[in-house]
């Protein structure tokens, strides 16, 4: 599994929408300028997680973008599924290695780490990365 750098930013963004999510609604200029990404590329970003449930939007003045529910229900791997389209090891045009002894004893060590991964991701929230991190908090100079 290889993650994009759109994943990358789709999680960095969600992870802001969660350590703001007390403000309301977030505008993406506001998100953009925080993480130091443009404001197009976040759209591009914004296209694909608006397929899901992860946001709600709100269109006017003071619209923008929130979580949909807290960060304890919105998992790494809901996101990574959003930009990603799935979890798996294997590229869709490797596929399984072949049907001999080996390449099936091989093939049960990819499915069983596809399931380790996709476990992990799933029970990984927002909110436990941000208590993860809590130590960090207050410590963001720019200079």
């Amino acid at each position: 599994m290889k993650i994009s750098t759109k994943t990358r930013h789709a999680l960095r963004m969600m992870l802001d929408f969660a350590l703001h999510r007390g403000e309301g609604f977030i505008s993406l200029r506001d998100v953009s300028f925080r993480m130091g990404v443009s404001k197009t590329y976040l759209e591009q970003i914004m296209m694909q997680i608006n397929k899901t449930d992860l946001l709600t939007a709100a269109r006017g003045a003071s619209g923008g973008y929130k979580l949909a529910r807290t960060p304890d229900k919105c998992t790494v791997g809901g996101i990574l599924r959003a930009m990603e389209g799935n979890l798996s090891v294997f590229s869709s045009e490797s596929g399984p290695s072949g049907g001999d002894r080996l390449s099936l004893m091989a093939d049960g060590v990819w499915a069983e780490l596809e399931t380790l991964i996709a476990e992990r991701l799933d029970s990984l929230t927002l909110q436990d990365i941000l208590d993860r991190n809590q130590s960090y908090a207050g410590y963001d100079y720019s200079i």
